[in-house]
């Protein structure tokens, strides 16, 4: 019996083990997942608890309940990867052996990286909508908040999710709008990027949008510190943006066990080198690495993760033949963006092409339209919450294309 050991339960870890169990032989493969968490977090569901969108209750279910029958869940904490032994140290002193492994340890927020970020306002007048508390605190503050200067704050460019600080942003000048208190609240949106987003065709839009709904927009600033005592943003250039209510996104970091392991890149953000077009680590070769864990330049997203599946599987039972990893990943990623009033808009792109107008995902019918803010978009990211825990979760097949298609895009 071999051993094929997933480390790390939320999206990418149990697509993979959803997908694995249909395809490998019960009687020569045992399929082992270990998390630390017991609770699984709709994260796109993060984005909506702070406007009374969903409810915490929603957005959050048992980890167990979608781990496939025939494979095997332990709960515990990864405390070391010995990746020459093939071996696995949980927390509590169990180790796991392995012929493959694979990687899922996804991302996490770390406020204590910047300086006076997690001080005395933290979660008083200083939230993150990253993870579960920080959303959940953040909608009580915003239930009884009376307005004056809010700021939107990115600490770094590499994060889950990139264009969620800017739904935020949407949903909260509507948020309040509908409050009819959109008056009294300033919104400065504080990015260390030079624009709204990474690709430019998206950024004119993005810019475009925020400057519609009367947000000022600080670039390239990069924070150094946060000044609790005098409520300000402070930048390695001295430059200062004051602020009554913070909203930050914290610096993003892989799982804190993979520099403990010597697996992490040279960044010491913990992402694991990886090959970016077969998944493979670029230090093993019975190791494999998905989702958020990776190195690979491409968004840090659900949807990343997905494609991400299709092709890991595909490379796995290539190896497990002795095959070459015949899969290419080609960065496939595409997300609605929520833009407020019940709209969103939708981008679809890969490591080579950016975002474009156009159909998707049926060339001239659509439904959905690409860099366009319509109502059907905004039902589209809504609907998601179901497909996500009725069909990716489990493994189920989507209509929509692993690789990037151009049919139905606009170049021109």
């Amino acid at each position: 019996m071999k051993d094929l050991l997933i480390l790390g339960a939320g999206t990418a870890g149990t697509m993979m083990a959803n997908k694995l169990i249909r395809h490998l032989n019960k009687k020569e493969w045992k399929i082992t997942i270990v998390d630390k968490d017991e609770n699984h977090y709709y994260q796109p569901g993060f984005l909506f608890v702070p406007f009374g969108i969903y409810q915490p209750h929603e957005i959050v279910k048992k980890k167990s309940e979608f781990i496939p029958a025939g494979a095997h869940f332990i709960l515990d904490e990864v405390k070391n990867i010995l990746g020459e032994e093939n071996k696995v140290e949980l927390k509590s002193g169990k180790v796991l052996t392995y012929d493959i492994l694979i990687i899922a340890t996804g991302v996490e927020p770390v406020p204590e990286e910047t300086e006076g970020l997690k001080g005395d306002l933290w979660y008083k007048d200083i939230f993150d909508f990253y993870s579960f508390e920080g959303a959940v605190k953040l909608s009580e503050k915003l239930r009884t908040w009376e307005g004056g200067k809010l700021v939107i704050q990115l600490n770094e460019s590499i994060i889950k999710c990139p264009v969620a600080p800017l739904e935020f942003t949407f949903l909260a000048d509507s948020f309040f709008q509908e409050r009819g208190m959109r008056d009294k609240v300033n919104i400065t949106y504080v990015t260390p990027l030079s624009g709204a987003f990474t690709k430019p065709k998206a950024t004119a839009m993005l810019n475009g949008l925020l400057e519609e709904k009367q947000v000022s927009v600080v670039p390239d600033f990069y924070v150094q510190h946060v000044d609790n005592e005098r409520k300000v943003l402070v930048s390695y250039d001295e430059r200062e943006v004051p602020f009554d209510l913070l909203v930050t996104v914290p610096v993003n970091k892989g799982d804190r066990m993979i520099a403990a392991s010597e697996l992490g890149d040279d960044d010491g953000l913990n992402f694991v080198p990886t090959d970016k077009h077969t998944l493979q680590s670029k230090k093993f070769a019975n190791m494999f690495v998905i989702g958020d864990a990776t190195n690979v330049p491409a968004s840090k997203a659900g949807s990343v993760a997905h494609f991400e599946a299709d092709i890991l599987l595909e490379n796995i039972l290539h190896y497990i033949k002795g095959e070459p990893l015949r899969a290419q990943f080609d960065g496939h990623s595409n997300c609605f963006i929520e833009t407020g009033h019940g709209k969103a808009a939708l981008i679809d792109f890969n490591y080579t092409t950016e975002p474009l107008p156009g159909k998707f995902p049926i060339p001239v019918v659509g439904p959905m339209e690409l860099l366009k803010v319509n109502r059907l978009n905004h039902y589209g990211k809504l609907m998601f919450r179901w497909v996500y825990w009725h069909m990716l979760l489990t493994g189920i097949k989507l209509p929509v294309p692993t690789h990037m298609s151009m049919a139905g895009k606009v170049t021109a």
